[in-house]
């Protein structure tokens, strides 16, 4: 026999509930829709979907940190978090930047500043030449029953993949 196990479920939403109808019995306000508020929803996933990119970047440039630790410390990577707005956040090595920011609740932008204001668009690939004045969008999309997937170029992100490419990209472009 099989057992089920719901250790990796998210919950947030029906303890969000709960909170609500305490919210509710204590102010005597109803607010029945809030679950079908698509701007509301998109607000909430582009929160979570950037701070969700954070923490992988912060783990692989920690661990990155660590091995070059020994080496000049010219070559740490640095981040640090955008002031005034909610979870924008940088990376900093060699006077080269890449910025992740949440551009609207349905839209996180991510792309290279060298020299303090020249934009340059992360390669795709090794034929592509870097300096393409663009940032790269991943855009929100609302599916069926209000799901939220994020996509890169039409085609579905997977976070860990993103993290790698852009990290990895970044590196190497800042190594120089």
């Amino acid at each position: 026999m099989e057992t089920t196990t719901f250790e990796n479920i998210d919950t947030t939403w029906i303890e969000n509930i709960a909170l609500e109808e305490i919210n509710m019995d204590e102010s005597g306000v109803i607010n029945m829709d809030s679950h079908l508020d698509t701007y509301q929803l998109l607000e909430e996933a582009s929160i979570e979907f950037l701070d969700q990119i954070r923490d992988r970047v912060e783990l692989f440039v920690c661990k990155f940190n660590q091995y070059r630790s020994s080496m000049n410390s010219g070559h740490q990577v640095k981040i640090f978090k955008i002031s005034n707005t909610v979870n924008d956040f940088m990376l900093f090595r060699n006077s080269l930047r890449i910025i992740f920011s949440r551009k609207a609740n349905d839209l996180i932008t991510i792309g290279f500043l060298s020299n303090g204001n020249d934009l340059l668009s992360p390669r795709l690939n090794s034929q592509q030449n870097p300096g393409a004045e663009t940032a790269h969008e991943v855009r929100a999309h609302v599916g069926a029953f209000n799901k939220i997937t994020w996509n890169f170029q039409g085609e579905a992100v997977d976070v860990d993949a993103m993290v790698k490419h852009y990290i990895a990209e970044f590196l190497k472009q800042s190594a120089r």
